[in-house]
């Protein structure tokens, strides 16, 4: 949190040195994060008082197959969400200029595996399961491929510190 705090606080004192659409692009990810905020809130809410009321008068029982796929589907949602939101706020606090690939990448990952969670396979054709699975496998190979440039990047330039330092 103290961490948020001075990234904002620098932000905010960094404002008039930004150019229009440095401002422009922050705006938009601000308004973004207060909306997936918002959102989140409404989610967690729903989901807060349809489990609790749910298990409280007996609608609810966890143990069954479908029900326990809404709940982990709704929860991976939220968190889909989180990290969505997480990702605006450097944006907006201008860590980052534009939202990097590999978290993309990542989140695509996860809402993959929300999918695979609240996938009825009684009611999935082999075509719709091929479909994910080739997903998944592009998914994981370009991310794999994403990292392994930064990596071969970083690297470099611990290579060329190390030179300039001796």
């Amino acid at each position: 949190m103290k961490n948020h705090i001075s990234s904002w606080r620098n932000f905010c004192k960094d404002w008039n040195a930004l150019t229009f659409y440095q401002r422009f692009e922050s705006g938009v990810a601000f308004s973004l994060t207060f909306l997936v905020m918002l959102v989140v809130s409404v989610a967690l809410f729903r989901l807060f008082v349809g489990v609790i009321g749910g298990l409280v008068f007996d609608a609810l029982n966890p143990l069954d197959h479908e029900i326990f796929q809404q709940v982990f589907g709704e929860i991976m949602t939220l968190l889909i969400a989180l990290e969505f939101n997480h990702t605006l706020q450097y944006v907006v606090t201008r860590e980052q200029s534009v939202i990097q690939t590999k978290v993309v990448l990542l989140i695509a990952m996860l809402a993959l595996a929300r999918k695979f969670i609240v996938l009825d396979l009684g009611k999935t054709s082999a075509e719709v399961l091929l479909a994910l699975a080739v997903a998944t496998l592009v998914l994981g190979v370009t991310y794999w491929l994403v990292r392994e440039r930064d990596d071969r990047l970083l690297e470099i330039q611990r290579s060329n510190s190390e030179l300039e330092n001796r």
